[in-house]
């Protein structure tokens, strides 16, 4: 389950750069935000695969 809270945390650290892009105008802010989803979309293929895996292994 502490996947499940990266996931969470990390969404909730792109909150404030997502606020100041869309809202602001704030480019930077972009920049960030696109490399936090960046991330997410690496951890969101970790955890696919982890439970692939264990599904696969039948435990």
């Amino acid at each position: 389950m502490s996947r499940f809270a990266q996931v969470k945390d990390l969404i909730l650290s792109l909150e404030g750069d997502f606020e100041k892009f869309y809202d602001k105008g704030n480019q930077a802010a972009g920049t960030r935000v696109r490399g936090g989803l960046q991330q997410l979309k690496t951890l969101a293929q970790e955890i696919r695969t982890e439970v692939q895996d264990k599904k696969n292994s039948g435990k």
